[in-house]
């Protein structure tokens, strides 16, 4: 129970990384606030959480709002009394729109940073308010990807706002440490579903070339990714900020 006494804002925890990681926290001992969308996968995670004895909390909301997030960051710490922990985590990605530079359409470029990006952005800036007003010191985890630390993507609307996500981290994890703040980054590799994996234009083909490349020889799960982001929250890791881990089966030095 590393985690007994600390409260978790979870976006993108509907599904995906951020359940894995809600219940994950939770099992730990962390009282959980969920926020995201749809709002029936945020509500369903949370009433599993609550069912099995955890402290969960459903708050659906747009993480590019910036009303509907600074609402939800203030009635998570309203109901649990603090934060101190965030995982900006939400994200989405556009796949066969989001190819081809030079024939981009913008609102394929705007909507993917409005999530990927300025919801995480955002997510921080919020947290971090919090976490500086309570002064007890605090823990963020970005979740960015692999397809930040390279060129081979074909989405560059989704592979640029990754990039910017462990630059953003690299720059809290310095200007805030004297506020007793950590914040690092995770870059997952490729899971058996990407985000919008139904908007995929060849799910199959993804899965069968890219788990050739892999050293582990198969994609990853929620579940793989999920223990480090946990870990890096705890005081095991209290020496740890402004650095990017790597999850991804040896796909990135193969």
């Amino acid at each position: 129970m590393k985690l007994s006494g600390k409260v978790a804002l979870i976006t993108g925890a509907g599904s995906g990384i951020g359940a894995a990681t809600a219940r994950r926290m939770a099992a730990e001992g962390a009282a959980v606030a969920l926020v995201g969308l749809p709002e029936a996968g945020v509500r369903d995670v949370a009433r599993e959480l609550s069912a099995t004895g955890g402290k969960a909390l459903a708050l659906p909301a747009d993480v590019s709002d910036s009303n509907a997030l600074a609402a939800a960051v203030e009635s998570a710490a309203r109901e649990f009394g603090h934060i101190d922990i965030a995982v900006p985590n939400a994200g989405i990605q556009m796949h066969r729109e989001d190819v081809n530079l030079h024939e981009l359409p913008e609102e394929v470029w705007d909507r993917t940073h409005d999530v990927n990006y300025r919801g995480v952005y955002l997510t921080c800036k919020y947290a971090l308010r919090e976490m500086v007003r309570q002064g007890t010191g605090g823990a963020i985890v970005i979740v960015a990807s692999v397809t930040g630390l390279h060129g081979w993507s074909r989405n560059v609307s989704y592979m640029t706002g990754k990039t910017g996500l462990i630059g953003l981290g690299r720059y809290i994890g310095v200007h805030y440490a004297k506020y007793g703040i950590r914040c690092n980054t995770v870059c997952p590799g490729a899971l058996e579903r990407t985000p919008n994996h139904d908007r995929h234009p060849d799910p199959e083909g993804r899965r069968r070339n890219t788990t050739e490349r892999i050293p582990l020889g198969r994609l990853g799960t929620p579940e793989d990714i999920a223990p480090l982001i946990t870990f890096l929250t705890t005081d095991d890791a209290s020496y740890a900020t402004g650095a990017n881990f790597v999850v991804d089966g040896g796909l990135t030095v193969a």
